[in-house]
């Protein structure tokens, strides 16, 4: 059977993460009221502004930056979006 989670982005029961995906406190807080589908959601954004933005991970600002964004698209608040970016035509 799966674990669901009353995910904070959707504000709906859905199905849960598996694992927490980072580790402590914070990853524990993950794992206990974010989706997959919101998990999903969000690593899909955070590649497109790593991309569009040109970001560094090696770059600790712009790591506190994602980690920030991560903490505002997964509650719902206003998040940053790329500049000008188009997404890619559906292919199916």
């Amino acid at each position: 059977m799966t674990r669901t989670v009353i995910c904070r982005k959707y504000k709906q029961e859905l199905e849960g993460l598996v694992t927490p995906p980072l580790p402590g406190p914070k990853g524990l807080a993950l794992y206990e009221d974010v989706s997959q589908k919101a998990w999903k959601a969000w690593l899909e954004h955070q590649t497109m502004l790593i991309n569009e933005k040109q970001l560094s991970l090696m770059d600790m600002t712009a790591r506190a930056y994602l980690n920030e964004q991560m903490d505002k698209f997964l509650s719902g608040d206003d998040y940053d979006q790329a500049d000008g970016y188009v997404a890619p035509a559906d292919k199916s």
